[in-house]
């Protein structure tokens, strides 16, 4: 057991779900021609009036209420002053004293260490403060290509000015393993209410974390670093694995600790220094002098609570006492708010909450998986896959033939009556047409025959299975079964 405690807080960067940035009406769509996607607001022209993005606004407050913090009152912008290339401003416009929400905190699972290590423990991650800010732009670097005759960087300033929203935790997290969990929760909850895609690998969700350690049982904090832009959840939880393994050597061998700003190696799994860390006063902040104060009012935050859906947890808690369904599977069906509300709409539909389940994970999800989609890429629709189970049901077509049937409805965006009729997929329920098929599969089988008829029940199912096979899957299995004891008797 290490003497050492691991403190870590993070720093997560969200861009709002916005058409257009923060203070201009430029486009934030991710993807476009470098630079084209600019105007004389987002990259700071003089004499230009930057004007507050409402909607940024309900997506933050949205994000409070779903995090249960304050909106505060008032809030106002600041101006924080520092050069970076690809800031053209020389400053961000950001909140610093005033944000516009404070406290709060996300229940997170971790895993039990204790005896029963399979088990989960429900932790309380505190909320610090939500803030806004507009995001800078994007250094492309060419590493050893020559332009214009010298190594150079190229600026992006597309995404300079796309609205960013900072969620900032209290320093609860205790080890990096914690920290991912937070990460991929937090990402759930911001996809799940429409406030940001939180594609890691697009930028549009980034994590910087504060980490230290100090011996078990000190309350005063070590001296932090800070990790900077790391873009998966998988290389917050190793960065963070790597700087705890770079205290705690230091520690030992009696070094001292420096407040740095670093980052983390994705090719040799370590961390390296970028610059000493900055202090608030570095920055001279002062209140923006072209911007209003925020000052939303209770019935316009009731107006956005309105907005909100059922939260992941609450929905995965209700599959379970509601529905019946086991944990694992709930936990797929809100993996995603596109997942859930499919498996609702089919709910609406039929109310057979364990079928659909089923059906949707174990074929629909399966293909989607596969094919690398998305269920709100497919044409398929819950009222065809309702159809499909009733036909199941009904005893129009067997398990077996519904799964090449859903297969080509997905593929060709076909009802599924049509591909029934057209493919001849119905089962064979007429003992004349099956009786032959019954005889042969016996014929063919002396010694599961044997097997049967000195006691050995269970071998009738391999019979039934090779009758099903005979017949491509359209034969009803319980009236082959009766076929073949009574053949065999």
């Amino acid at each position: 057991m290490s003497k050492y405690e691991t403190v870590i807080g993070l720093e997560i960067h969200a861009q709002l779900a916005t058409e257009s940035k923060m203070f201009c009406s430029c486009s934030t769509k991710f993807g476009a021609e470098p630079n084209t996607n600019v105007c004389e607001i987002c990259t700071g022209q003089p004499g230009v009036l930057p004007k507050i993005n409402k909607k940024a606004i309900e997506l933050a407050i949205k994000t409070g209420l779903a995090l249960n913090c304050k909106i505060e009152p008032m809030s106002v912008f600041a101006r924080k002053n520092y050069f970076y290339p690809d800031l053209p401003k020389a400053y961000q416009i950001s909140q610093y004293e005033l944000p516009i929400i404070t406290g709060g905190h996300l229940e997170i699972e971790i895993p039990n260490e204790g005896e029963n290590s399979n088990s989960r423990l429900r932790k309380k991650i505190n909320i610090t403060r939500i803030h806004l800010e507009e995001d800078a732009g994007k250094l492309v670097h060419k590493g050893a290509e020559r332009i214009m005759g010298s190594e150079e960087s190229l600026v992006d300033y597309n995404r300079g000015g796309t609205p960013l929203m900072e969620i900032v935790t209290e320093p609860d997290i205790r080890s990096p393993l914690e920290a991912k969990i937070f990460m991929e929760d937090l990402a759930h909850l911001l996809q799940y209410i429409g406030v940001c895609d939180a594609k890691m690998e697009e930028g549009s969700l980034r994590c910087d974390a504060n980490i230290s350690i100090r011996p078990v049982g000190q309350k005063e904090l070590g001296t932090k670093t800070e990790l900077k832009n790391m873009n998966s959840f998988r290389f917050v939880q190793m960065g963070l694995e790597a700087e705890v393994a770079r205290h705690t050597e230091m520690k030992a061998s009696g070094e001292k600790i420096i407040q740095e700003t670093r980052y983390f190696d994705t090719k040799t799994h370590d961390t390296k220094s970028m610059r000493s860390k900055e202090e608030a006063h570095d920055y001279r902040y002062f209140p923006e002098p072209d911007l209003v104060t925020i000052e939303p009012d209770h019935k316009w935050i009731e107006e956005i609570r309105a907005t909100l859906t059922e939260l992941p947890e609450k929905k995965r808690e209700r599959y379970i006492n509601e529905y019946g369904l086991p944990n694992p599977i709930a936990e797929v069906l809100i993996a995603t708010k596109s997942i859930s509300d499919y498996f609702e709409e089919c709910l609406k539909i039929e109310n057979k909450p364990k079928e659909i389940a089923n059906w949707m994970l174990v074929n629909v999800m399966a293909y989607l998986k596969n094919k690398n989609l998305d269920i709100k890429d497919i044409v398929f629709s819950p009222r065809e896959l309702i159809e499909l189970i009733k036909l199941i049901e009904k005893g129009t077509i067997s398990g077996t033939a519904a799964k090449e049937v859903l297969i080509k409805a997905l593929e060709t965006g076909k009802n599924i009556k049509d591909i029934v009729s057209e493919s001849g997929a119905t089962q064979i329920s007429d003992e004349g047409a099956l009786q032959q098929i019954v005889k042969e599969v016996i014929k063919n089988n002396p010694k599961q025959v044997l097997q049967f008829k000195s006691g050995k029940d269970p071998v009738i199912m391999y019979l039934v299975g090779q009758v099903m096979k005979e017949s491509k899957g359209r034969a009803k299995p319980d009236l082959v079964q009766a076929l073949l004891r009574k053949e065999l008797s």
